[in-house]
């Protein structure tokens, strides 16, 4: 299985950061705007939209607001056994936090795209947190 770490600085407070990251049905208007286009909430699943046409359900298997974390499982991807991901907030000091992003995924042949998108999630991430402050 491969497993993609990504993480990023973003010069905005830990508090707002994990606020964005936990509203699981508003990613397209607090976490990634223009990234991701539509979100949408059916019974356990979100249905996440992206700019270039891939839409992902995702299973949301748990948000810590203790550990500023969110897991969740992207189900249904044909080409894919195994989809599991998690955001996690860590404070850097002086306002500032340290966005860190885990996927796990099989086949491993998925990683090299998936670990490209997810670094254009997280800039997105950074570029609207920071504006936004």
């Amino acid at each position: 299985m491969a497993s993609i770490h990504k993480e990023i600085e973003i010069n905005a407070e830990p508090a707002r950061a994990w606020a964005a990251i936990r509203d699981v049905g508003a990613v397209h208007r607090r976490l990634a705007p223009g990234y991701v286009v539509d979100v949408r909430l059916e019974e356990d699943v979100r249905i996440v939209s992206f700019a270039d046409g891939r839409v992902i359900r995702e299973v949301i298997v748990g948000i810590d607001d203790t550990a500023c974390r969110l897991a969740y499982a992207a189900v249904g991807v044909a080409e894919r056994k195994h989809h599991n991901a998690s955001l996690q907030v860590f404070p850097m000091g002086d306002g500032a936090s340290r966005v860190v992003w885990i996927t796990d995924v099989l086949p491993d042949e998925a990683a090299g795209q998936i670990a490209a998108n997810m670094e254009k999630g997280l800039a997105a991430v950074k570029t609207h947190l920071e504006r936004a402050d």
